[in-house]
């Protein structure tokens, strides 16, 4: 399973990458994409704005549909993926936020993230 952030869900807009081929590059053994509740919430309100992030927020939107929405104890959306991050069936997470980056990699959760322009990379714990 590979937890995905909100920022990772824009990135096809705002970093011009092909979110799910990279990640099919980086890790063609995986079989479950999953995003938190709380991150749906945040693309929704994000996506009710207007200009290049409202945009890139309903291009994550449209995404989350090859994703299973799970719900958490967290209501905010980086607890959220940290949370599910640290399930049993959990292998990665997927950010480019540099501190939740640096949570997930304090817990043992290897994390995928931007490398170079539009390139995704693994940093492991």
């Amino acid at each position: 399973m590979i937890v995905l952030d909100t920022n990772a869900l824009m990135m096809p807009v705002e970093c011009n990458v092909r979110l799910f081929e990279e990640l099919d590059r980086v890790l063609p053994d995986a079989t479950e994409y999953v995003a938190p509740a709380a991150v749906r919430d945040e693309l929704v309100k994000l996506a009710d704005g207007a200009g290049a992030e409202a945009t890139a927020a309903s291009v994550g939107q449209d995404l989350l549909d090859r994703c299973t929405v799970r719900e958490t104890s967290a209501d905010y959306a980086d607890d959220a993926v940290l949370e599910l991050a640290q399930a049993d069936d959990a292998t990665h997470a997927v950010t480019n936020d540099t501190p939740l980056k640096r949570r997930l990699l304090d817990a043992g959760v290897p994390v995928i993230s931007l490398r170079g322009r539009n390139k995704l990379g693994i940093t492991q714990p």
